[in-house]
Parts: structure tokens; sequence; C-alpha cells
């Protein structure tokens, strides 16, 4: 399983690089040389003369798509037209490969001064400190009071504020409306109404056609989400796993009843689809695969990929998954500072610029996800910035979501598609692991991350 796993990740991540290298945009204000295939340097000309001994130079590294990397680059092109003592070189590029060439980065101390970081890199690359400055040291720069003490004191490790997280992020169900309105039923609201769907789907439209597609690291989202509304409990706790074996096995006999019911395709569909990911993939973009199960913040880029005519509608956490509510939100996006900067002071300039400053929200708008700065919500919201799908689903998960991630939930070597969530589901989808089985698989390999 994990043989054929690995070919199918490196074809369709060669995939990825041929296609941002053919496609990838160039702003015409900007010197742009590539350094690796997926990866742009950008050196931003101020009016600074350079050289200038009154000038420094720090560096701002960030992943994500063209639209985010062109409010970036415009934002940072105006902070420097208003800090001309401070020129920023930029280092941008897509998420494939992303996280390794990172990971090189902060272990030979060669990362930028300000890195855009995932909530779970803290624990990763800074577990003791090392990698990223105590942000308190500039509080007097960085304003930290338009964030709320418990999103900042999810960025706290080792007694030290590693980071300023930008939002906050969840998953949720989306579907094409169009597509249920086809088959002559609502969109779903509950579980029940969901199973019933996949066989009025069946028996309407076709076996081709899906009420949810959900790829291996989505069943194991939607599998905590349905043990956390079964149970009540964090998936993780004090750093143990917090469920038995039996009580993992109940989650997964609900993803395989998912499939089994022709909700979901199975992951050997899928992957047969050749997609390099779902929003790609021309089963959703012309409705054949009716619904998702993601993030509130990739909400834009699955409802901008459908055909001409579809409608995109955001979900509803189901009542009917258990007594409790289920379901976590995190920390999406995060700024951090490299602790070996020599500029700690024009680093947190920037970062306080692209997420305080109505200047520079006015550019970023909603670009990492709705706003936690309390400043830049209320301006994007008072210039209608938001974009109205990513702000309904990110209303409704704070307002739905109470249980606490872990950050290992995200470690590569579970979340990988050579990791552990890939073995079991794929495991489970294609019939060599049974329910019981796969628990095993995914608690020994998610043990093995928390180190017990």
């Amino acid at each position: 399983m994990k043989k054929f796993k690995k070919v199918v990740a490196l074809c369709l991540a060669c995939t990825m690089v041929l296609s941002l290298a053919a496609c990838g945009k160039k702003n015409s204000s900007s010197n742009t040389t590539t350094k690796e295939e997926g990866t742009t340097e950008t050196t931003t000309e101020g009016t600074t003369t350079e050289g200038s001994k009154d000038q420094v130079t720090i560096k701002l590294s960030w992943w994500g798509g063209d639209e985010r990397h062109t409010a970036t680059i415009d934002a940072v092109n105006k902070f420097m037209e208003l800090n001309q003592d401070i020129k920023v070189e930029m280092d941008y590029g897509a998420w494939t490969g992303w996280e390794d060439k990172m990971s090189t980065a902060f272990f030979s101390k060669t990362a930028a001064d300000v890195n855009q970081i995932n909530w779970n890199w803290i624990t990763s690359f800074s577990s003791d400190g090392s990698a990223f400055l105590d942000l308190n040291e500039v509080k007097d720069t960085l304003d930290l009071s338009k964030f709320s003490q418990a999103a900042l004191d999810q960025c706290v490790v080792a007694d030290s504020l590693q980071a300023v997280p930008v939002s906050m992020t969840g998953r949720i169900f989306y579907f094409n409306k169009s597509t249920f309105d086809k088959a002559g039923i609502a969109v779903p609201t509950s579980l029940e109404e969901l199973k019933t769907a996949g066989q009025t789907f069946k028996d309407t439209l076709g076996d081709d056609y899906y009420p949810l597609a959900l790829g291996e690291y989505d069943r194991m989202i939607l599998m905590v989400y349905y043990l956390e509304s079964v149970y009540g409990k964090n998936w993780v706790e004090n750093g143990t796993l917090n469920y038995t074996n039996e009580e993992i096995q109940t989650g997964i006999d609900f993803i395989q009843s998912l499939e089994d019911a022709h909700v979901t395709p199975s992951i050997q569909t899928i992957l047969g689809d050749g997609a390099e990911s779902l929003d790609k993939n021309p089963k959703w973009m012309e409705g054949t695969y009716a619904g998702i199960f993601e993030w509130d913040s990739s909400a834009t880029k699955f409802r901008d990929a459908l055909n001409e005519g579809q409608e995109f509608v955001v979900g509803d956490y189901f009542k009917d998954m258990g007594e409790y509510q289920g379901g976590f939100s995190k920390v999406s996006l995060a700024f951090a500072i490299s602790k070996d900067t020599k500029y700690p002071e024009q680093c947190a300039r920037l970062i306080n610029f692209l997420l305080n400053e109505d200047e520079g929200v006015a550019i970023m708008g909603s670009q990492r996800g709705i706003p936690l700065s309390a400043s830049a919500l209320a301006y994007c919201q008072n210039n209608n910035l938001l974009d109205a799908t990513v702000a309904e689903a990110n209303s409704k998960i704070i307002a739905w979501t109470g249980f606490a991630l872990d950050p290992t939930f995200e470690d590569a070597k579970l979340k990988g598609t050579d990791g552990t969530y890939y073995d079991a589901f794929q495991g489970l989808s294609y019939g060599e692991y049974d329910s019981a089985k796969a628990s095993q698989v995914l608690a020994d390999g998610i043990n093995e991350v928390l180190g017990k």
C-alpha cells in the first residue's frame, strides 16, 4: 500500500511543479529569479538608495496561490514605500515541497527573517524556543493587544510567544447545490440526510455521482469530528491519545459506512481520476462529486473551480452525529520572526503593517483567512473586503467548534502522503485492512509520534 501511495504522490507532485513553473505570475515592479522549481525569490526595489547606511534588508517567506502572492507583494511594496529605511526581499512558492524546504532552512538557521508558518511548526521546529523569537520582546512595535489572549496562547511554546496568529480555521461541509437540485433533493443538514443522498444520487443520477468526496486526510479529520461528537473528548489530551482502539474502530467503521452507502467514492476511484487535487478534479468541477469537507480558508478555490452555472453553498454541522458538538478549530497561519535575525524591530514593523495597519490590511484582505486582529477585522468588515463564503463558513466554525487540536495531529509522519493517515485509510478503502487493523495502524502511528 505504501509503495503504491508513494508512486502516486511522486507523480502528482511532479505534475504540480511543472504546472507552477509554466504558469507562475510575475509582478511588473519586481526583479524575480527562480531559485528552484515552484519557488520564487523577489527583490523589490524601493526609492531609498541601494546600500544606504540607514537602510536594512530583511527577508519575508510564505507559500500560497497566485492571489496570495500578488496581494502580499503589493502589501510589501506599500510597506517599503512608507518605510524607506527597510528593504524587504521575498521568497514564496506553492505548498508542494514547501514544508521540506523550510524544515531544512530552520535546522540550518538559513530561514528568512519573517516567516509565514503553520501552527504546528512551532512544536515541530522550535519546541525548545530555539528557532523563533519571543514576540513579547517586540511588543512595543508589534501591537499584540489586537489579538485575543486565547489565540495568542496557542502560539506559546517553551514559555515563549513564538508567533502571532493570523487567522483561525476549521473544517466544514460545502455542497454543490446544483447537483442536489438535479437529484431532486435538498442539501443535507443531517447525517441521516447525507446517507440517504448517497442512494438517491446512485438511483437518480448514476453510479459516478456522489454527494461527498473524501480523500485520506479528509477522512481522518471527519472521523475525529464524529468521535468527538459521540464521546465528547479531545482526540489527544496532555500528549496522550485519548481514545482506545475500540473507540477508534467505531470511527473507522463510520468512515467505511459512508463509502458503503455510496456517500463518497473509494480512494481507488479518487486516485484513478488522475487529478493532483480535488479542486482540480473534473468530477468536482462538473458536479459529479457534489460535496467536500474542507477548511474555511479553502472555500474560494473549490468554489471558483466549479464550471459556470454551479451553485456552491456552505453546509452545516450535523447535530445527529452525537450528543456533543464535535469538531475543532485551530490557528490557520501565523507569522514568526527567526530568532537569529539581526533586525527584530524592523521585522515586527513589517508584521504589524501586514496584520494591523489599515494600509496593509486594505491590500491583504482575507488572503490568509478571516483576520484575527480586531483592527484588521473591523477594517475588512467596514470596507466589504471579506469574501462572503469564507466569512459564512468561518462564523459557523467558530460558533460550533469547541474541542482542542494537539499540534502533533498535523505532524508530517501522520498526514504526509506516506504517513499513518494515508496508510490506514487507503488500506481500509482498498480492503487490505479491516477496521480493527486500520484502527491499530492509526493508534500505533500516533503513539509513535507522541513518543509513547
